[in-house]
């Protein structure tokens, strides 16, 4: 099995995430603003892939989804669906614990306006195959967002036009391995109405249901 450390905390490989970062040191001290490491087990059965950390979420926090209010749909979702245990209280030290699953980003680093660029996105891809590689019983990837979709396909080496994203779609990638789409469970979408609570429930259960067996 593929041992997983993850970028460094002084990672260098983007000179924008890096500017944007050191300024938020330089502003908030006592804030995490360093790379965001996945939070669960490696012997997890599903990887859920976000965006990138939001600047006052898990750039803060240093937890992934923790602090902002993506974070706020996504974990009670888990909760309601067996795949956390604990209290959520946004602070990584809740003792708040996943069950089966394990979260990362497409991009480790916090971006400005929280859009990653192309070179920032291609950057992180070798860190999503060492974790995919040393992730032993992984049966599942759950997408939240068209980004992370992409990202996964190309991760992977398989082509996009063969997997076409669209909110709650069920993809067979080959070697036992299934990919779940969702809209992002962003404040914007689920005030738009884009994404609803009921639809990331059912992206949730179409999961679920791929992996019984």
């Amino acid at each position: 099995m593929t041992l997983f450390t993850g970028p460094a905390a002084d990672c260098r490989l983007c000179p924008r995430l890096v500017e944007y970062r050191r300024a938020n040191q330089a502003a908030f001290p006592d804030w995490h603003n360093a790379p965001v490491d996945s939070f669960g087990s490696l012997d997890a059965r599903i990887l859920f892939i976000g965006l990138a950390p939001g600047v006052r979420g898990a750039n803060r926090t240093g937890r992934p989804f923790t602090g902002d209010y993506a974070g706020d749909l996504l974990y009670s979702s888990l909760l309601k669906y067996g795949l956390a245990r604990g209290e959520y209280r946004a602070d990584p030290d809740d003792g708040f614990e996943l069950v089966g699953a394990r979260i990362c980003n497409a991009v480790r680093c916090v971006p400005p306006e929280n859009k990653p660029l192309p070179s920032e996105f291609k950057a992180c891809l070798p860190f999503l195959s060492q974790e995919l590689a040393a992730m032993p019983s992984l049966r599942a990837l759950f997408a939240i967002g068209r980004n992370a979709h992409e990202v996964a396909l190309t991760t992977l080496g398989l082509k996009k036009s063969a997997y076409p994203f669209a909110h709650g779609a069920m993809h067979e990638l080959g070697k036992g391995l299934i990919l779940v789409d969702s809209y992002h469970c962003s404040r914007y979408n689920t005030n738009t109405g884009r994404l609803t609570e009921a639809m990331f429930h059912q992206a949730l259960e179409t999961l679920l249901d791929s992996i019984k067996s």
